[in-house]
């Protein structure tokens, strides 16, 4: 008996990564995506809205119901990437205004909506600074009992890429990542440590480039956006916000460990850090009465990046087994 499909929702920031994501999701057949929320982050909100619904009708998806959420973080002011994602967010490729129009309801009551009325628990995938879910999680708390769990691609053990230990979707709003971790289900942190790490290689990117199908052609540009290494077939085409997503489809690709995580807030340059406690046991500041309530989070600290590029590539192209 073939398994029913995972129901998704993706809450994302739609710049180059987030829309190959949304490709792959609309995509697979062993994920229903049921609905997609928009956040500034990459770009503005308005744009992020615009972006999604353009990938959506380029990947021939279902009209899943697509909402315009939080304009800025809790705290702090917008802050962009577009010197990454381009003007646009999506590496300026002149992409055509979509046809489609977002739902007449704002993120946080379309999540809401959406969870409560799926028949079996929904796995959230933030993808995105997380002020949606922050927002949802103390404004509708209840939604907790129908999330099997929260995957999202966020924060770092290591090193950083906004400052040395901060990764952009934490450090863009600290305290609704803070938030993320009191929701009181099972989390996964898809991080920058293994984030980094899928790259396709440049002939595959090219075939997809050369595709007459809209949504692989599409895949293939946002892979070619970022200038690629020189010589044959060396990967150069990051997957990114996309490894989250295919983590979700299969998850014997991605090695986690269950750890104490929390995020600082503090002004300085630390603010946004993940702070990931991978000791074997207790230090000196817990012998001494200095211990804190920590949450227990499935950290991604390995992942086969080879297997999740041959299964984006087979779901994107439409030879993923049942697609």
């Amino acid at each position: 008996m073939t398994p029913r499909p995972t129901p998704v929702i993706i809450d994302c920031d739609t710049g180059v990564d987030d829309a190959l994501a949304l490709l792959f999701a609309a995509r697979h057949p062993g994920l229903d995506l049921r609905a997609v929320s928009c956040v500034a982050g990459n770009t503005d909100v308005d744009q992020v809205v615009r972006n999604t619904l353009t990938v959506l009708e380029e990947a021939g998806a279902p009209a899943e119901p697509v909402a315009r959420g939080a304009e800025r973080p809790l705290l702090e002011p917008l802050r962009t990437a577009h010197h990454v994602h381009g003007e646009d967010g999506m590496g300026d490729l002149g992409l055509p205004a979509p046809a489609r129009r977002p739902v007449d309801v704002d993120a946080v009551t379309l999540l809401r909506r959406e969870i409560l009325a799926c028949d079996r628990p929904v796995t959230l995938i933030p993808t995105a600074p997380l002020t949606n879910i922050a927002l949802l999680l103390r404004t509708h708390p209840e939604v907790t009992r129908n999330i099997e769990r929260i995957v999202f691609m966020g924060g770092a053990v290591g090193t950083g890429n906004v400052t040395p230990v901060a990764e952009f979707n934490v450090w863009h709003d600290p305290e609704a990542a803070a938030v993320l971790l009191t929701a009181g289900v099972p989390i996964t942190m898809y991080g920058l440590d293994v984030f980094q790490r899928v790259l396709v290689p440049e002939a595959d990117v090219r075939r997809l480039c050369g595709r007459e199908e809209p949504g692989a052609r599409l895949a293939g540009r946002l892979l070619s956006h970022r200038e690629p290494v020189t010589g044959d077939d060396v990967p150069f085409g990051g997957l990114g916000d996309a490894g989250t997503v295919c983590s979700v489809a299969d998850p014997e690709g991605l090695t986690t460990h269950r750890l104490p995580v929390e995020v600082n807030l503090a002004p300085g340059p630390a603010r946004g850090q993940t702070v990931v406690d991978r000791r074997p046991r207790p230090g000196e500041a817990e012998l001494h009465g200095e211990a804190r309530e920590q949450t227990l989070v499935d950290v991604a600290l390995d992942i086969d990046a080879e297997r999740y590029v041959r299964l984006y590539l087979a779901t994107v192209e439409g030879t993923a087994d049942g697609a």
